[in-house]
């Protein structure tokens, strides 16, 4: 049994709450149309358990933010405008390959202080979609307070052969290009730290927990400090939900990048970070790897974004005064 199976069966999943509204609805005998409704189609039918207490709808929901955002539009569209003005702010990136593939390209936003430190962001979109233009907006915080900003481009899953092993080894090249080639654009090497959102969050614990030395002779300290907002750390009930419909799981990719496996690899202090609106399975997962971190030892801080859906959490890392901003720059030693 799953050690939050006991707790998790207490909580109100979205299912057992409309459950509850129908039932409510089903009382008083009207619909939100004022028309009558018969208590038959009040219950809501679960299926066997799948994942803790899911059924395989309720766990398929758990991995879909569009059912627990209904602002998601809105939000994205804010990131592709507020991505314009800071272009418009502080000019178009310099733009680097770091590998073969038209896609294996980087966007860097340079800081005019020399030999400054580099943040390297993940973005999003499922594994599936999502470009590094598209998130620009965070550009200027991390400028202005005095460093560069990396976020690289990568192939999405289905150009793949609907997997996720190669998406990983691009985005470990791009750091690893990073940390070769700091210099060029006026970063240090010595200070490379990495964020990510979502699918992003899930891809930079792959690279926090990526054997530097062996597979790349580079230092295990390559990067010196991570923030996975909203991330997945261990692939079980992802393969077990829809999203296997678009990624051909195996026993060896789950293992193999499920960060919370690799903690023995994991050199940098962490922050994990999600919002109280988000589906019941990524705020899980984020608390779960939280835990295992701070049980094996190392350093760790989970940050709780109260009222934030998973879309509009990232956005704070746009803010000097947002819960995500404030903590990334204390945690490059900006504040």
């Amino acid at each position: 049994m799953h050690p939050d199976r006991e707790l998790y069966s207490h909580r109100v999943t979205r299912r057992t709450f409309l459950g509850a509204t129908g039932a409510l609805i089903a009382t008083t005998g009207t619909g939100l149309a004022g028309k009558a409704v018969s208590a038959q189609e009040a219950p809501i039918v679960r299926g066997p358990f799948v994942w803790l207490d899911m059924d395989q709808a309720e766990l398929d929901a758990a991995y879909d933010q569009n059912v627990y955002a209904a602002n998601l539009q809105q939000v994205v569209n804010r990131y592709a405008s507020n991505s314009e003005g800071v272009r418009v702010l502080l000019g178009a990136p310099r733009r680097f390959a770091y590998g073969p593939t038209s896609i294996e390209g980087l966007d860097v936003f340079v800081t005019k202080n020399p030999d400054a430190p580099v943040h390297i962001f993940i973005h999003g979109g499922g594994w599936r979609s999502g470009l590094a233009r598209e998130y620009a907006f965070l550009a200027e915080l991390f400028v202005h307070a005095g460093a560069h900003l990396v976020i690289p481009d990568f192939a999405w899953v289905h150009d793949l052969g609907d997997s996720l092993m190669p998406m990983a080894e691009q985005v470990r090249r791009a750091v690893a290009w990073v940390y070769s080639n700091a210099r060029t654009f006026g970063g240090d090497p010595d200070r490379i730290f990495i964020s990510g959102h979502s699918a992003g969050g899930h891809l930079a614990g792959v690279i926090l927990t990526t054997d530097w030395g062996k597979d790349f002779n580079l230092p295990d300290d390559t990067v010196k400090g991570g923030l996975f907002c909203s991330g997945m750390f261990d692939l079980e009930p992802v393969r077990l939900s829809a999203r296997s419909a678009y990624v051909k799981f195996t026993d060896e990719m789950e293992t193999a990048l499920s960060p919370q496996r690799h903690l023995d690899k994991l050199n940098a202090p962490v922050i994990v970070a999600y919002g109280t609106l988000e589906t019941p399975e990524f705020q899980r997962q984020s608390r779960d790897f939280a835990d295992a971190v701070r049980k094996a030892g190392k350093p760790v801080q989970l940050l709780v974004g109260e009222g934030y859906n998973h879309f509009e959490i990232i956005e704070t890392l746009a803010n000097t005064y947002g819960i995500l901003g404030r903590s990334v720059l204390k945690q490059m030693k900006f504040e």
